[in-house]
């Protein structure tokens, strides 16, 4: 065995800042798409695009990215995913328009999926000689992604205040230049491997799950009953089908149908995938209340998100895994979804003439404790499921899990408020109404994740609170 790198500390600090920069861009976006829809002419129903473009490319790739990352090296998927960031950022930064602002989320979400497998493929690179350390350093390295996404939800508030809306996007360049120069003296080189790149299972899966949001957020603009809503879905079917029957025949595939039998295993990645259905659109319409209905600029609407987020990072780090450890991972995954439905439940009594103390705050804080406590036990449970030489498969499968959800969970929701009067810019009576719809809509979501993990997740295994809380957002 090779004696262990001595930089291998400043190496998971940068390891450490690639987890925090992929959070980060899901959640910086937020407080400033009123603005970014303002200038450069999204619709109310297009308007989640700018988070499902990242997202779904983010969730599509992340197979491939960690079978890349297995074929070429760790170290050069690393670099080539901060090279591909910088230029989906500068992209982004510069859209003169709808298309090319779609484009380059697109392009960061490439680079966020080559990014995430091979960070923690070299994370256990530095640290697999010693479990003590590697304990520790998955504990820094799992704190990150709820550092990211409060960060997150604060900076885009600043920075949409008092710079401008391209500079969410321009703040990942000089990380990412830093990043490039830092990959190849700090992280350990590995040989390549023999072996195939499934390129048709990871184009029909992503191109199937883009179809499927695209379907479901242009809907209520052209009716669900005409034929090009049907066709695309159809399509997204088709090449959903055509990704297992892919899977199926190849002798190495991006995912292994035959792990879902592994006990666990598919029961928390349904409640993975719920659980990024019913967050994402609270989250994403609370923006839009504050900002829309309540009259919040940038800053204050990024700072009123504060306190949820804060409480997230808490409850992950501290609460998940002292409740895992004396009431189990399924009980604490069923709490948590029952309170976020309970939250969510809350937000929907929101009104036109609201307040952020009344409306806002507590029922935001009971969510997040609850996507706090849901979250852990079950990415873990997850993880921890399937055999320890296909760890890695198991967490990109239940990485791609919550990324789906997330983007079809927030493109349902976006037609649920379009049809209850969300696009109805201005008029705030209406504008509250779409929005409570979705709060509901996002509540059944997590009422039916907590019904499911409850009856399908077995109780007699256990996720280690230390693995835990090494688990990301």
């Amino acid at each position: 065995m090779s004696a262990p790198s001595p930089r291998r500390w400043t190496a998971l600090a940068l390891i450490a800042t690639a987890q925090f920069i992929v959070i980060m861009d899901t959640s910086i976006i937020g407080v400033a798409l009123p603005r970014i829809q303002e200038d450069l002419g999204f619709t109310q129903e297009s308007l989640s695009w700018v988070f499902n473009a990242y997202v779904v490319a983010f969730g599509g790739l992340l197979l491939l990215g960690g079978r890349l990352s297995d074929l070429f090296g760790a170290r050069r998927l690393f670099g080539a995913g901060w090279l591909i960031l910088l230029v989906g950022s500068l992209v982004a930064g510069i859209a003169p328009e709808v298309w090319v602002e779609l484009t380059g989320r697109a392009v960061q979400g490439v680079g966020a999926a080559l990014i995430a497998p091979s960070a923690l493929t070299l994370l256990m690179m530095l640290f697999g000689h010693d479990p003590k350390e590697l304990t520790k350093a998955l504990a820094l390295y799992g704190a990150a992604a709820p550092a990211g996404g409060t960060a997150g939800v604060f900076l885009g508030g600043v920075i949409t205040e008092y710079l401008s809306w391209p500079w969410v996007f321009y703040i990942n360049i000089p990380i990412a230049l830093v990043a490039l120069l830092a990959t190849g003296p700090l992280m350990p080189a590995a040989e390549a491997r023999r072996g195939s790149v499934d390129v048709a299972g990871a184009l029909t899966v992503t191109l199937g799950l883009g179809a499927a949001v695209y379907a479901i957020v242009r809907a209520p603009e052209i009716g669900w009953g005409s034929a090009q809503t049907w066709l695309v879905l159809a399509a997204a079917v088709v090449l959903l089908g055509a990704f297992v029957a892919i899977q199926a025949r190849r002798r190495e595939p991006l995912m292994r149908l035959s792990i879902f039998r592994t006990p666990n295993l598919a029961a928390a990645n349904v409640t993975q995938l719920l659980l990024g259905g019913a967050w994402i659109p609270m989250w994403f319409f609370l923006n839009l209340y504050l900002q829309q209905v309540l009259g919040y600029s940038a800053f204050p609407s990024g700072a009123a998100l504060l306190p949820m987020t804060v409480l997230i990072m808490i409850g992950m780090i501290v609460l998940a895994p002292r409740t895992i450890n004396r009431f189990g991972p399924k009980t604490t995954t069923v709490i948590g979804l029952a309170l976020l439905a309970a939250g969510m439940g809350w937000l929907s009594l929101i009104s036109p003439d609201g307040s952020f103390a009344a409306d806002v705050l507590p029922a935001s804080l009971v969510a997040a404790l609850g996507m706090s406590l849901a979250f852990i036990p079950s990415l873990g449970t997850a993880i921890s499921s399937a055999p320890p030489q296909e760890g890695g498969l198991a967490s990109g499968i239940v990485n791609t899990s919550y990324q789906v959800g997330s983007a079809l969970g927030l493109a349902a929701m976006t037609a649920v408020a379009a049809a209850n009067g969300a696009a109805q810019l201005g008029n705030l009576p209406a504008m509250t109404s779409g929005f409570s719809a979705a709060f509901v809509g996002a509540a059944g979501v997590a009422l039916v994740g907590a019904l499911l993990a409850a009856a399908t997740l077995r109780s007699h295994t256990s996720v280690p609170a230390d693995e835990a809380a090494t688990s990301r957002k």
